[in-house]
Formats: structure tokens, sequence, C-alpha cells
């Protein structure tokens, strides 16, 4: 039975579809192992096979992002229907703000990603299933401006989503509200946005 929203604007529990939770825990698990992989290499020596083969994943996962990212904003845009909130405007408008730079981060980072490794001028690929040719040239000597961005961004992105899930404990826990709940597993209406 799909919940619904009372004439009192109080709300009840809803969910967003599967689709659109498979879509933000595998960003999720995405961003968490992408970010974990690239600290990692750093501690190991340059040129032992572990370091290489996470640099080889956490670039075919890069590539699995964009994709991702894609069809996630595809996905949203098609959307009609966004859960009922019971939050004060400016907390609902920190919110879609919020959601928007996240969306953008990750934009930036797979560009900025992609953009480091052509100026490497190194070729990479997908799982070495086929390679990504870069469409244009780049310099270089952009690299260490490209890699310092792509690690900036990588930080902004851990930060915001970090402040994005402390909001959800907060209704969770202290608002006592859906909001929480509308992301997880479950079986109750789902709604799609």
């Amino acid at each position: 039975m799909n919940s619904t929203i009372s004439g009192l604007g109080s709300a009840v529990s809803q969910r967003y579809d599967r689709l659109t939770r498979a879509f933000h825990w595998l960003t999720a698990a995405l961003v968490v192992f992408m970010f974990a992989s690239a600290h990692i290499w750093e501690t190991l020596p340059k040129g032992t096979p572990l370091r290489k083969g996470l640099q080889s994943v956490h670039i075919s996962l890069g590539i699995a992002m964009a994709v991702l990212i894609v069809a996630r904003i595809a996905w949203r845009l098609l959307g009609t229907h966004r859960p009922p909130t019971n939050i004060h405007p400016a907390l609902n408008l920190a919110a879609r703000l919020g959601h928007g730079a996240l969306y953008l981060l990750l934009v930036a980072q797979v560009v900025l990603g992609f953009a480091f490794r052509w100026a490497q001028g190194e070729p990479f690929s997908f799982f070495g299933l086929f390679p990504i040719p870069a469409p244009f040239a780049i310099r270089h000597d952009l690299r260490g401006t490209l890699g310092g961005l792509h690690d900036n961004v990588a930080w902004a992105i851990i930060l915001l989503a970090g402040l994005h899930a402390g909001a959800a404990l907060w209704h969770h826990y202290i608002v006592g509200d859906s909001t929480l709940r509308s992301m997880l597993p479950g079986q109750r209406g789902d709604i799609r946005g």
C-alpha cells in the first residue's frame, strides 16, 4: 500500500524506487572505494603490481562512475515525485543545494579524472575491454594542476557526503521523520526522485 500525505502536510513513510536507491548506494560505494584506493596506493612503492592494480581498478571504476552519473541524472530529471518533507523551507533549500553540489562535484571529479589521465599521455581502458581515447589534446604540463584539482574535489565530495550522511542521521534520530528510511531497502510504497 502506498503512503500518502495527509491534508495537514504531515508525511508518512515513503521510499524511493529501487533504481533510485540502487543508484544512491552504488554511487556511495564507488566514492568510498575510489577515495580509499587512491590513498592506499599512495603508500605503496611505485611500480608494484598492487599499486598498478589499484590504479587500474580505480580508473575503470571512474569510467563506470561516469556512466552511473549520467544515468542517475537522467533518471532524476525523468522523475516526477519527490519525498514529502515537513522541514522548514530554509532546510529544504539547504538540502536541495547540498544535493546539487554533490552532483556537480561528482561530474567535475569524473571530468578532472579523465583530463588528468589524458594529460599524463597514458592510455586507459575499462577493465582492459576497450580504450577511452582523448577527444582532444591536453597539455602534459597540466597534469600536476589537474591531479591536484582531482584530489581536492575528492576531499570536497567526502566532506559533503559526510554532511549528507549526518543530515540523514539527524532526520532519523532527532527529527524522527522518514528521510533516512526512504533511501533504505524496504517494501513500502516506492516513490521516484
